[in-house]
């Protein structure tokens, strides 16, 4: 057997999971199909003598293939049409693939996902449905991994958004009971609104200003936060609850928080300057 041929059976073991990575990504079956055979004729040139994980090497040239496939769709839409009727996004190839599509994703997501910016649905997509790291997303969106970990967060506040109103409230109240515990230095209080596995983590920027890089588990994210939020104030942070400390009325840090079934499973800090910038803030008032 040549090594074409190998690799050419190699692929196909992937071929499903590249597929389902492209089908969330475009939101066409038909869409994906055509990615997944652009990404095979750019491996076969390529070759794969030297990846050691195939098929996350697989799955990044299908995301880069996707991305372009976005990119190329969003300039489209930018392109106005004097006389043209408002149409979708774009079109399923038949009812039967509508039905797939809104059975496996969620007619609220899709709606959604197409308003979102191309780097921002591929980091969503790539790390909260199919876990690709942040490491290996960045390099695909030429961003940072904490710049592709906002877009990600940015994304699935998008997401939140379209929820009931009373979801985004109960996270509202479990955010405000959260900082009054932090205000007030209540441990316990603290403790019960985290989960147990709760990670916090903190931009380069709000290392350098004192806060730890990283803290994993609801007792040292209680201990590392307990006292500490006297001078942060309730805000929206891109239409989802969240936390922001100012100076002399300049932001200096966002609290970003996430709120699951009740509880916070993470916590963002971030303070570097053009991370700021690109947040939308609004202020609420804390009951």
């Amino acid at each position: 057997m040549s090594d074409h041929d190998v690799l050419a059976a190699r692929f196909e073991e992937h071929r499903d999971r590249l597929t389902a990575v492209a089908s969330r990504l475009l939101g066409s079956r038909a869409e994906a199909e055509d990615a997944v055979q652009e990404a095979w004729l750019r491996v076969s040139r390529a070759g794969s003598d030297e990846v050691e994980n195939l098929g996350g090497w697989l799955t990044t040239v299908v995301a880069r293939v996707a991305l372009n496939q976005l990119r190329a769709r969003a300039n489209r839409r930018e392109e106005p049409f004097d006389d043209a009727p408002p149409a979708r996004l774009h079109a399923a190839a038949d009812p039967a693939e509508e039905a797939v599509r809104a059975d496996s994703v969620g007619l609220a997501l899709l709606v959604v996902l197409d308003q979102l910016a191309p780097a921002e649905r591929l980091a969503f997509v790539l790390h909260d449905l199919f876990d690709v790291p942040f490491d290996e997303i960045a390099s695909i969106v030429d961003r940072s991994p904490a710049a592709a970990r906002q877009l990600a967060s940015r994304a699935r506040r998008r997401v939140r958004g379209a929820e009931l109103p009373d979801a985004t409230e109960r996270r509202r109240e479990v955010v405000a009971a959260f900082l009054d515990a932090s205000r007030n230095g209540d441990f316990a209080a603290l403790l019960e609104l985290l989960h147990p596995e709760a990670v916090l983590r903190s931009d380069a920027v709000a290392a350098r200003m004192g806060a730890a890089a990283e803290v994993r588990g609801a007792t040292g994210v209680a201990q590392f936060l307990s006292g500490r939020a006297r001078a942060a104030r309730l805000v929206l942070v891109d239409g989802e609850p969240g936390a922001l400390w100012s100076l002399r009325g300049t932001p200096q840090v966002v609290f970003a928080f996430t709120v699951e079934d009740g509880v916070v499973t993470a916590i963002d800090l971030l303070a570097a300057p053009q991370t700021l910038a690109g947040l939308d803030l609004q202020p609420l008032r804390q009951r």
